[in-house]
Order: C-alpha cells, then sequence, then structure tokens
C-alpha cells in the first residue's frame, strides 16, 4: 500500500488545528482535566513492576498506556536488566521481537542492532527522547547502569521524532533522582576474566526540600573472548532534580563516560568461519590487530536540562534539552579476505591453500561531533461532546556537527591459525577523508489522541521538518556542498479497547530521514523515505499482570544506504521491503514467577537496486525466523526463600552471507541462565550467556566479512544496599 506522505501529514495536522478554533467557540462547554505529572508513578519513564510496563512516553511523547499505541512497543526495565545481567544495550534487546543484535558479531566498542531489518544504530538511538544522532565513527555507547528502562517503538516514528531509523527507535531511559534514600553498591567478576564495581547513590538535601540528587558511576575493565583485545570505562552521571509542587519538575544531569580499548572485531572470510577452509576453521579467538599499536580512545560527554510543569487550566508544558560531544580515535588493520603467498594475490574470498594468509588493511581516524537537540511541546487533555481528547504540539531542533579525517594503509598479511605479532604498520597513506558536516533540522508537530463510542481509540499525529544540510570538504572545495530539504510525515492509527482487555488496532505511517555522507561520485545522500502498513492486536488480561501484541506489518523504505566495507564510502542500495510477523507475551504470573516470550518472521526483499540481478533477492545478514523466551522464579518461603532461577533460550535463524543469495548463514540456539540469592539489603547471583558455549557465526555482510557470535560469558555479581 501507497500512502502520499505529503496528503497523511498534511491531513492529519489540518485535523488537529481545527481542534483549536473549535475549543475556542465553545466556550465554557469545555472540561479541561487535570495532566497528571508523576513521571515516577504515571509518566511512562519510571520504574517497571517485574517486567511488565503499563505506560510508555515513547509510543505517543504522552504518557500513553502501551494498548492505546497504534504501532508496537516494548518496555525493559531494570528488573529486567539485573536479572539478566545486562552489560550493554544490545544485551538488552536480546528478547525482543523484531530486533537483531549484534548482527556483526562480537564487537566491544559499538551496540549494533536492526529492527525489522533496518540498521538503527546511527540514526534510531534516543535517550530520554531526544535522538543520539550518530554518523560514521562518532558513535554512541551507553552504559546500561545508568538506564532505568529500554522501549523499543517499532516501525516508523517520524510523525513524532523527525528523523529516525524506519524500522523502528530505541528510547533508551535514564535514571533520575527520586527525592528518595538510595545507597547501592556492586561488584562483578566475569570468566575472561573482566569486572566491574558502581554505585549508585541519591537523597533528598534535606526531609522538606524541594532538591533531591543522584550520582551513578561504574568502572569496567578486563579480557574479552578475543586475545590481545581488553577494555577499560569509566562512566560518571550526577543528576539534581527541583520539585517545588506536584505539577512541577526540572531535572539537570551530566553523563561523562571514558573508553580505552584494542578491539575485538574480526572482518573474517566465510571460507574458514561458516565452513571450513583448508586449514580448518578460524579460531574465535583469533586477534588480527597489533597489541602495541593498536588503539581506540573515546569520550563521550553529555549535559542536559529536563523540565516539565502543569499550568492551573490542565496544560502541561515541557522542555527537554541536550548538548553533546563525543570524540573518537582509532587506529587497527582489519582483515579483508585471503592473501595467496605464491602469487601475492590479495582480497581473496577463498584460501588457495592451508597456507593461505589473511589479507590485511591498516586503517585510522580522529573524529569528533557535537550536538544541540531541543524538544519542546504543550499537552492538553479535553472533551467535546462524546469526544475526550489529548492534543500534543510541539516544535523540536537538532544541531549536529562532526568532524572527521579518515586515511587508510596496506598491513602485512597474518596467518589465521598461528599468528605473528611484529607492532609495526607502515605510515597511513594519505586522507582520504578530512571534512565537517552540519546538520540542522527543524520540526513541528501535533497529534491528537482520541476516545470516544465506549472503547474506540483514534490516534492522528503530523509533522513537518526542515533540514539544512551543509559540507564543507578540506580536500577538494569543488566536493562542497549545501542541501535544502522538506518534508511532511504521518501517524494515523485506530483501534478499540473491549473490556477485557483485548485492543485490535490498525496504523498507517509515513517517514522522512535526512542521512549525511557523500556519495563514491561527490553527491549528497539523498533522505530516506517510505511508509508501513501495521496490524494487530493488543491484550491486557484483567486477572493477571501481563501483556501481549501480535502484529503485522509491511513496511517500504526508499533510497537505502549501506557502507561499502572496502572504501567507508555510503553506496545506495536502493528500495527495500521488510514485511512480517511480531509476538510478544511479558507477564508477572505470580509474584515468584515472569514469564517473557517473543517471536519473530521478517520478510525482507529488495525491490529496486544499481544492481538489476539483486532485485528480489533478500538482503543479506538478518535472520528470516528469531524467537526467544526467559522465565525468572523466585522461592518464596520456605528454607530457599530468597533463591531464584532465570533460564532463557534465544533462536537465531538462517540467514544470508550475500546479497547474491548463494550462501548462507547457519542457524543457531543458544542457552542463558542465572541463579540468584536476594535478601533486603543484599544479594549475589551467577549469569551465564550462551551456556554451553556455542560456536556460531551472527552474520556476514559478504564472503569477506562475517562475525563470530559471542561466546560463553560467566558473570559473579555481588551487590550490597543500606
Amino acid at each position: 500500500m501507497r500512502l502520499p506522505s505529503r496528503l497523511l501529514g498534511a491531513t492529519a495536522l489540518a485535523l488537529l488545528a481545527a481542534h483549536l478554533p473549535a475549543r475556542a467557540q465553545e466556550g465554557d462547554s469545555v472540561t479541561l482535566d487535570t495532566v497528571v505529572v508523576d513521571g515516577e508513578a504515571d509518566g511512562g519513564t519510571g520504574p517497571v513492576e517485574g517486567y511488565v510496563a503499563r505506560r510508555t512516553l515513547t509510543g505517543a511523547k504522552t504518557a500513553t498506556p502501551i494498548e492505546a499505541v497504534p504501532q508496537s512497543v516494548s518496555v525493559i526495565g531494570r528488573e529486567e536488566l539485573d536479572d539478566r545481567a545486562v552489560q550493554t544495550v544490545t544485551d538488552a534487546l536480546r528478547y525482543t521481537p523484531g530486533v537483531v543484535t549484534q548482527p556483526f558479531g562480537f564487537d566491544s566498542d559499538t551496540d549494533w542492532f536492526f529492527v525489522r531489518g533496518f540498521q538503527g544504530t546511527q540514526t534510531g538511538v534516543y535517550l530520554d527522547g531526544l535522538n543520539l544522532y550518530q554518523y560514521a565513527f562518532a558513535g554512541s555507547t551507553i552504559d546500561p547502569f545508568f538506564l532505568e528502562r529500554v522501549e523499543v517503538l517499532r516501525g516508523p516514528s517520524s510523525a513524532l521524532y523527525g528523523g529516525g531509523n524506519p524500522g523502528g527507535v530505541v528510547n533508551l531511559v535514564s535514571k533520575r533522582p527520586t527525592g528518595e534514600r538510595l545507597r547501592y553498591v556492586e561488584g562483578a567478576i566475569g570468566d575472561e576474566p573482566n569486572g566491574w564495581a558502581a554505585f549508585d547513590m541519591g537523597d533528598r538535601a534535606a526531609p522538606d526540600s524541594p532538591w533531591s540528587y543522584r550520582v551513578l558511576g561504574r568502572v569496567q575493565g578486563g579480557e574479552t573472548q578475543t586475545d590481545y583485545a581488553d577494555t577499560f570505562r569509566g562512566m560518571i552521571a550526577p543528576s539534581l532534580r527541583y520539585e517545588p509542587d506536584a505539577q512541577t519538575r526540572v531535572d539537570v544531569y551530566g553523563f561523562f563516560q571514558y573508553d580505552n580499548l584494542r578491539h575485538s572485531t574480526n572482518f573474517l572470510p566465510y571460507e574458514g568461519t561458516v565452513v571450513d577452509a583448508p586449514f580448518g576453521r578460524i579460531p574465535r579467538s583469533l586477534y588480527t590487530a597489533e597489541p602495541d599499536l593498536d588503539r581506540y580512545l573515546s569520550r563521550q560527554m553529555l549535559a542536559g536540562v529536563d523540565a516539565e510543569t502543569t499550568l492551573d487550566n490542565g496544560v502541561t508544558l515541557r522542555s527537554n534539552t541536550r548538548v553533546s560531544r563525543t570524540e573518537r580515535e582509532e587506529l587497527f588493520p582489519y582483515t579483508f579476505g585471503f592473501t595467496d603467498p605464491a602469487t601475492g594475490g590479495s582480497f581473496l574470498s577463498a584460501p588457495v591453500d592451508a597456507s593461505s594468509l589473511l589479507t590485511r588493511l591498516n586503517f585510522g581516524h580522529d573524529t569528533a561531533a557535537d550536538s544541540l537537540t531541543t524538544d519542546n511541546n504543550a499537552t492538553v487533555r479535553f472533551d467535546t461532546g462524546a469526544l475526550d481528547h489529548t492534543l500534543l504540539a510541539g516544535i523540536d531542533y537538532k544541531f549536529y556537527r562532526i568532524d572527521q579525517e579518515q586515511a587508510s594503509g596496506t598491513a602485512s598479511a597474518i596467518d589465521p591459525i598461528r599468528p605473528r605479532y611484529t607492532n609495526v604498520l607502515p605510515p597511513l597513506g594519505s586522507p582520504y577523508i578530512d571534512e565537517r558536516i552540519d546538520l540542522n533540522q527543524l520540526g513541528f508537530y501535533a497529534q491528537d489522541q482520541v476516545r470516544f463510542g465506549g472503547g474506540w481509540i483514534t490516534t492522528l499525529s503530523g509533522r513537518y521538518d526542515r533540514v539544512w544540510i551543509d559540507r564543507d570538504d578540506h580536500l577538494a572545495a569543488d566536493d562542497d556542498y549545501d542541501g535544502r530539504e522538506g518534508a511532511l510525515s504521518g501517524r494515523a492509527g485506530l483501534g478499540y479497547e473491549f473490556s477485557n482487555g483485548v485492543v485490535p488496532y490498525v496504523s498507517v505511517a509515513t517517514f522522512f530521514n535526512p542521512q549525511l555522507g557523500t556519495t563514491g561520485d561527490g553527491r549528497a545522500v539523498e533522505a530516506e523515505d517510505g511508509e508501513q502498513v501495521e496490524g494487530g492486536v493488543k491484550w491486557s488480561p484483567t486477572d493477571f499482570d501481563g501483556t501481549f501484541t501480535a502484529s503485522v506489518f509491511d513496511l517500504t523504505r526508499r533510497n537505502v544506504v549501506q557502507t561499502d566495507p572496502l572504501t567507508f564510502l555510503p553506496v545506495p542500495l536502493g528500495e527495500v521491503r521488510s514485511r512480517g510477523v511480531e509476538l510478544e507475551g511479558k507477564a508477572n504470573v505470580t509474584d515468584g514467577l515472569k514469564l517473557i516470550g517473543s517471536f519473530s518472521y521478517i520478510d525482507l526483499e529488495i525491490r529496486d537496486d544499481v544492481d538489476v540481478d539483486l532485485i528480489g533477492n533478500r538482503p543479506y545478514l538478518i535472520p528470516e525466523v528469531t524467537a526467544s523466551a526467559w522465565a525468572d522464579y523466585t522461592v518464596l518461603g520456605g528454607a530457599l526463600d530468597g533463591v531464584s532461577f532465570g533460564l532463557g533460550v534465544r533462536y537465531l535463524g538462517e540467514s544470508y552471507a550475500d546479497n547474491e543469495n548463494t550462501a548462507k548463514v547457519p542457524d543457531a540456539t543458544l542457552v542463558d541462565a542465572a541463579i540468584r540469592y536476594e535478601q533486603a539489603d543484599w544479594g549475589v547471583s551467577l549469569n551465564a550467556s550462551n551456556l554451553f558455549d556455542k560456536r556460531y557465526v551472527a552474520g556476514c555482510q559478504g564472503l569477506l566479512n562475517c562475525g563470530y557470535g559471542q561466546g560463553r560469558e560467566v558473570i559473579a555479581k555481588a551487590h550490597i544496599s543500606w
């Protein structure tokens, strides 16, 4: 189904704007309801009870029951994150339908994930509702100890957020002051070994003071499954809250994270990982850089103000603003196919014989990125006859600047079985990228959520964006460019809530996603656009605590861009369609039993491409079927009171290794487990992911670039609070 974005966006905006004069004409007949501002209890941002969240702020920018959002929404709360001993954002998303994590294999420096078949790491990550825009190597990796919950809104979200991954966005919700006393310390050690120490402290300044604070910190380091690839991370996150009354809240927060590591990422060929080479299989622990020269340094700094107040007339005003800076510097050689020692031929997809070596290329970059993001909106609830409205209107602005220099060079080949490190690398060549790019995006949006007829729920969302992109190429003035682009996007949804908690729904949405980047011939990359139709059923049972969602979708994405792994330059892929089915269930069945289950079937198809031979094929990397289940049981009473057990199973289906669909990556079934003992103010736990140490390839992006999935990881943790 094709729905023109201008028609949908203009219709939604017109309908919403029509309420304003109507409301003014009705005068005294309009009744304003009080909007609850308590962000912790009712605002869709606070702690989740067990595994089941009731409200979300991500799905509608208003505190909305999950079943009333006309798209699929998943929420992973702090209790679930702790039960599974989550160490990265990708760990948090492992049991979420429609999401594929670590598709390139184990990677200690980037949180890679795909939603509904599309990469979301660069444009699909949000922190507290504001985009953590990422481009090239200026990535963000937020330590999950900083987070209260992780929310996934699947499908396009342009109507509310502007640009974003059309497959879905991941909104990271940070821990904030609560006004309560917090004294928490934890320590852990892993089997690599790799461990950490962390603290979470907070309190009110005085018993009756409107001021409260919270400070989080974490230090982590040690070895990984890749030889020599050790890591170090330090994180500190202070925040301050001013809450003079029940109607007003102001949060001021900061975040600093420092990472220093050696690279764990390997770009390994299909032959030697998925299938045997003449020498057998490449070890999962192979390190392909040079230990003394490998360099990865990252500094991330965030500071923001988030304020909310409700006026006497019932209008709620919110302003959310954040500035950030990311600095990254890297130098390392990486592999790219095989080298024939006899002829010196390189970049071969298959080894000539058992003596073949892995070709290596050297790469380095120096990158800095700055951003300013602000979102300001007003929400009001009112009735017009039999219609109950929640009207939202806002304006947001995003500035992003990246300054980057990239260069490459040669490096000696390396033996995949018996590597020898010389700690010598030839100098890098002259930079092939030396540029500064500025992005400015201004958006106006509005939304009306209408309840009527005893159970009907209608959501109309509309937005207009204006984008300015300017590039200053320091290598060639002829390659400078500036772009001006504008677009309408919208979302329309309809659902009906039955008395037993069942809500069937249908929605249609269009999206517009500006992209930074320059094609190989010096042109600016065009913005993505497309549309989605989604339908499904949500159920919030009345007799036990749970949420269940079944959805089907048809999503088309145009102007799709992938990165050439050799040149790191964007290459347009054309048009891709994603269709599928997703199932999810979460339940606090009893006080001691919590369950999670998910299933996804995603049918991806290349609809248009510069290589016509690829049309009709399935893009590489993404499995057609994924599924997962997690059960957690706590003994209540008796001699084992406080003991709990967790067991999870994850299934990754087959995927293609190349867009030509000539080679496949086999499926894999992984088992996770946990055992814990908890008392009121202390506890210990033992978690294992990939318990049976399954050796598998997570995915391939071509026959020269495959990555091993993470092996078994065992973590022993202890915590105390007072």
